[in-house]
Formats: structure tokens, sequence, C-alpha cells
């Protein structure tokens, strides 16, 4: 309630003319009518403000066009600055692969004076890693790097972080294009996909049933990957395969190792699985290795050597296939410092200089491609440490 203080009374005015009871009555109607639109206004303003502030996936922040665009004009001549912090969300915290990732990325700050460090969930759940962007962000980091473990859940906080001047670049699982400045891709997605399918044909004499295991529904580099192997495998040299079964182990260990128990089982005829994914492939590995299926189904995908070693010399895998992670996050940290430094801004055909790994150049949509993907077998596999 709004009190006000009293006030002398002016003199008594001549008393006007009475006005018809209609006209009097709406007088009366009037302020309270503007005094209830006025609160109207202010309740949808509230809560249009409450909502904004929301993680939520919208329609706007699951735009997937281009990537986003800023206004500044880069300096390829400018120097990386100093002190720069930079922060990794990995898709989880213990999934080996990204701990791989993530410390290359941090130590590779190092060179350039800058600050890394690793932040992030223990699930891989789509809206998992949507508090940790907000905290960052209230830590004034100066570049986030996120694995994203759904393309649109994290993008309303990561387009908060770009307003607040904060560089965001997506590295190995990739958000919305209008959610970050850059994506640091592993290798080409098509390339990547379609050798899955092409090794394992080969394996199998391009004949049999195959099954895909997955890491989680929304990842958007597996979803990616398999779009392209699905298309592969519609090519007429395929026609005496057949994809009976994706499914998804969550990038959780046990659940992979259950999931390739289920899938040996449900379809007898079974003769290869593809698993894009260093924990699925682990998993589904240890299963076979102490089945009876070990020698009668292939296995191929996406691994590391030290996890995939002994699967390997003891017969249970004959080959897999990955990039240098390593690599990976070192690209990934001096892309964040380029766009932080204002040597780059994200923009097609802007090129910048990653350390030891030489220079590299933005394709479309932001993109920049570490380069193919190395092929492990007993020949090669002891050359590589990690």
């Amino acid at each position: 309630m709004i009190q006000r203080s009293a006030l002398p009374s002016p003199a008594p005015a001549p008393a006007p003319a009475p006005a018809p009871a209609r006209e009097r009555a709406a007088a009366r109607r009037g302020p309270f009518r503007r005094r209830r639109a006025a609160a109207t206004a202010a309740a949808v303003c509230a809560l249009a403000v409450a909502l904004a502030g929301c993680g939520g996936t919208t329609k706007k922040d699951s735009d997937n066009g281009g990537a986003a665009k800023s206004d500044a004009k880069a300096d390829p001549e400018a120097p990386l600055k100093k002190g720069l912090k930079l922060a990794f969300l990995p898709k989880q915290i213990n999934n080996p692969y990204e701990k791989i990732v993530d410390e290359a990325g941090i130590h590779a700050a190092g060179e350039f004076g800058g600050k890394g460090k690793e932040v992030g969930p223990s699930d891989a759940s789509a809206s998992s890693q949507v508090s940790y962007i907000n905290t960052l962000i209230q830590q004034r980091q100066d570049a986030i790097l996120v694995a994203a473990n759904d393309p649109n859940a994290v993008c309303g906080p990561l387009k908060q972080a770009m307003k607040k001047d904060i560089k965001v670049v997506a590295y190995d699982s990739d958000t919305a294009p209008a959610c970050r400045q850059l994506f640091i891709n592993q290798a080409s997605s098509e390339e990547i996909g379609r050798s899955q399918v092409q090794h394992l044909a080969e394996q199998l004499d391009y004949k049999g049933e195959i099954a895909i295991l997955s890491a989680t529904q929304n990842a958007t580099n597996q979803n990616t990957w398999i779009t392209f192997m699905k298309d592969e495998l519609s090519k007429p040299a395929y026609r005496d395969m057949k994809l009976v079964k994706t499914v998804y182990g969550d990038d959780d260990d046990q659940k992979s190792f259950q999931e390739t128990q289920g899938l040996l089982k449900a379809y007898p005829k079974l003769k290869g699985i593809i698993s894009p994914t260093t924990v699925g492939i682990a998993a589904a590995a240890r299963y076979i290795s102490g089945s009876s299926y070990k020698g009668r189904v292939v296995l191929n995908g996406l691994g590391t050597p030290n996890q995939m070693r002994t699967y390997v010399k003891d017969g249970t895998v004959e080959q897999f296939a990955l990039w240098d992670p390593k690599k990976l996050g070192y690209l990934g940290s001096y892309a964040a410092a380029a766009l932080a430094s204002g040597q780059i801004t994200g923009a097609e055909g802007e090129k910048f200089t990653a350390g030891k790994l030489g220079e590299y150049t933005v394709g479309k949509d932001g993109e920049v491609i570490l380069g193919p993907p190395t092929v492990f077998d007993k020949a090669n596999i002891d050359r590589f440490h990690f």
C-alpha cells in the first residue's frame, strides 16, 4: 500500500455541474482498469524474464543455422593473450577418452601462458552440463570448450556465455552451430561413418547381420556417424549385409556390456558389431573375449590403443580406429586461445597456428578438422600409448 502524507486542504472550488450517472460510473472505472492493465503487463514481463533465465531447450535455442556470428574483425597478427582462462567440459568427467583430450588441452594452455581446467558431470544425460556452464559464466572464463551430450540442451547457457564475450568451442561432439563459434572435429564425420562400415564389411566378406552399439541417443557425433553408416549400407555392395539393431550403452561400461550380451542373445545369427564409442567397444570386447562368441562375431569401432591392446593381442578384435585424442585437446586449446585473442572470429577461411601442429583453416559453419583417423591392429598397436 502506498501511504501519502497529509497536505493542507485547498480552498473549495465551485461545484461542477452534475454529470449523467453513466459518465460518473465510467469515470470511476477508468483508474481501476488502468491499474489492472498495468498489473497484468508487469506480470507478463516478469514471467518472460523468468523464462529467459531457464536452461531448457527452446525453439530459438535449437536453431541449427550457421555458426554464431561475431561483429568483431579478425586480426591474424594479434599475439595470443597471456593469462587466458580455459575450461574443458567433457560429456562426463570419468570418461577415459575425454580425460586424455582434456589433459592435453590443459597442458597446451600452459604453452601460451594460459590456465586450463576440467569440470563436468559424472553422467552423460542431455541436460547434465547446463549447471556447469552457468557456473563457468559466473567465473568469467575466457573460453568454454564443450563436448556436448545433446546438441540443443546446452544452447541457452552457451548463448548467454557468448553474449558476455566468453568464447565457445565445441569439440568431439558438436552443439547446434548457432550455439558456439568453432567445432573442433576429430576427422570428417562422413569419413568416420563410412569407414566403420567399410572396415567391418571387409572382415565379413560383405555378408551377414550386423548391429551398432552407440553411446547416448542424443550424442551429436554418434548420430551423425550412424547416419553415414546407414547411407553407406544402402549401397549395392552391401546388399547381403543387414543392420538389425542399434542399441545405446550411454557411455557407461556396465550398460554397454549388458547391451552387447543382449544383442548376441536376441540375434543368434549376428556376425558383426560396430561400436563408435571408446567406452562401448571396450565393454563389448570384454564380453566377447570371455564368451563363446569370440572368433565368431567381428567387433570394430572406435577405441584407444591402451584400452584395446589386450583384445587385439588375444584375437578378440582384429582392428579398430581412432584419431590421437591428445592432438584433439591440443588443437582445441589453441583454437580457443586464437578466438579469445582476436586472431580469428570463427568465420570460414580464417587461419590460425596451433603450436606444434601447425596451421589450420576454419571451414564451413566454424568447423576445424584435426585429420584422418588411424587404424590400429597387431602390426602397429604397440607404437601407440594413449
